[in-house]
């Protein structure tokens, strides 16, 4: 369940004279959820990093320069490569981001911040799901009776077609 919150909310305007605006936001009552756990970290010594080019779509900014970058934990061994940005910073902050996750799961399982975080999204779709059922059941049951409602209407106004038609000659 959710409440609703006013809050005055001050400004000015473009002549200094205070207006006043609503700021809405929304709490939930009774269904606090379970904090995720911290996001997990990797020490830097130990990590190898190497700079490569990229390939793919991108064109000559791509392939020229180095700016993907490829992660290797030394003591498991995996290896992470990031080539999301043309950015050499932002795929190195990626790449550690990737790299930090893939550790947090094969040590915790499913206790983990990324399989806790995708167990929410399931739910939450799932939910969706159900709630577009019910309201085309809904639509349905009120603009035709449902399909079993239908074909029973249609059999029942057959037999009284039937029945006026054969007492009409009598």
């Amino acid at each position: 369940m959710y409440q609703l919150i006013l809050r005055p909310f001050p400004c000015l305007s473009r002549h200094g004279s205070p207006i006043r605006f609503l700021s809405t936001t929304t709490s939930t009552l009774g269904k606090a959820r379970p904090a995720l756990p911290p996001r997990p970290t990797v020490l830097e010594d130990t990590l190898t990093e190497a700079f490569l080019r990229g390939s793919g779509p991108g064109g000559q900014k791509i392939n020229k320069t180095s700016s993907a970058v490829q992660l290797k934990h030394i003591p498991s061994g995996i290896v992470v490569k990031s080539q999301a940005t043309r950015s050499q910073s932002q795929n190195r902050k990626i790449a550690r981001m990737m790299l930090a996750q893939k550790l947090e799961f094969l040590e915790k399982g499913p206790e983990s911040r990324v399989a806790l975080k995708g167990e929410r999204a399931r739910k939450k779709k799932a939910s969706s799901g159900k709630k577009t059922r019910r309201k085309y059941r809904a639509l349905e049951e009120k603009m035709g009776g449902g399909r079993e409602e239908t074909a029973k209407k249609e059999v029942r106004r057959e037999e009284e077609e039937a029945d006026s038609a054969l007492g009409g000659r009598s």
